[in-house]
């Protein structure tokens, strides 16, 4: 039983509250094997999927730990999965299963059922277009959290004035947060940042070359803006677009109670 059956059984007297307690303690996670404790609950408990990082697992491993993930929350999302193992790891066979495959951000999402709405909405940006993979893992990932994304790629610095009219759009969408990825000298979530009302997170990407090179000068840089803004670790898309979808979230649920309250 999820959280939502136990605490379902025990308002309607099927369950006494010892029970429900022992549910709740021992329905927080599953144990598969002795490879991964699958913790089936996070996303009530968070509103964050737990996702499959496939770096680092073995095929059959990885397989797996996606079947029982999907057994338990009937949708889940793999990440960091290469084009080539996607075929080979036997991933693609669940094809019944496959909602979406973006090979460009190699991001798997299985699973049968919707996404329910929240009403959160954020943008994402890429600086260029070979910052678009990393964008695109957190514009998938906050989709998957119930938001609309809208997007703007290849509009960094280098031709500012392509910037504008996306974020003009963002803005009249009503957008919560803005997450915006960049690699070499990462300047445009500085500048983001300093243009908007509402927080920004910036992704350094492990693009540009020499010295500061694979992402390490985008992250110095968004370290030392002098614009506000949240940072998250180099290529980390996943991150990004929860944190950013976290706060989106909240802010429709807040929107929602003063809207029921006639706030």
């Amino acid at each position: 039983m999820n959280l939502r059956d136990v605490l379902a059984k025990y308002k309607s007297g099927d369950l006494s509250l010892n029970d429900a307690e022992k549910h709740i303690r021992i329905s927080n996670f599953s144990i598969l094997s002795d490879i991964a404790n699958i913790d089936h609950t996070r996303q009530e408990r968070t509103g964050i999927p737990e996702v499959v990082l496939a770096e680092g697992k073995y095929d059959d491993d990885l397989v797996s730990i996606v079947n029982h993930c999907l057994s338990l929350n009937k949708r889940v999302v793999v990440t960091r999965l290469d084009v080539p193992r996607y075929s080979k790891s036997g991933l693609s066979e669940i094809k019944a299963q496959v909602h979406e495959w973006d090979e460009r951000s190699r991001v798997l999402v299985l699973g049968n059922t919707d996404v329910e709405k929240t009403g959160g909405v954020i943008g994402v940006i890429s600086a260029g277009t070979a910052d678009i993979a990393v964008a695109t893992e957190a514009a998938i990932i906050a989709k998957e959290m119930g938001c609309e994304v809208i997007t703007a790629y290849d509009v960094g610095v280098a031709g500012i004035h392509r910037l504008f009219p996306y974020l003009n759009k963002m803005m009249e969408a009503g957008i919560s947060a803005i997450v915006v990825a960049a690699g070499r000298e990462g300047t445009l979530p500085s500048i983001v940042a300093g243009l908007v009302d509402v927080p920004v997170v910036g992704v350094p990407v492990s693009t540009g070359y020499g010295a500061g090179g694979k992402g390490e000068a985008a992250l110095y840089s968004m370290l030392q803006s002098c614009s506000v803004l949240s940072v998250v670790n180099i290529d980390a898309g996943f991150v990004a677009g929860a944190f950013a979808a976290q706060v989106a979230n909240n802010c429709a649920k807040a929107k929602g109670a003063c809207a029921d309250n006639n706030i």
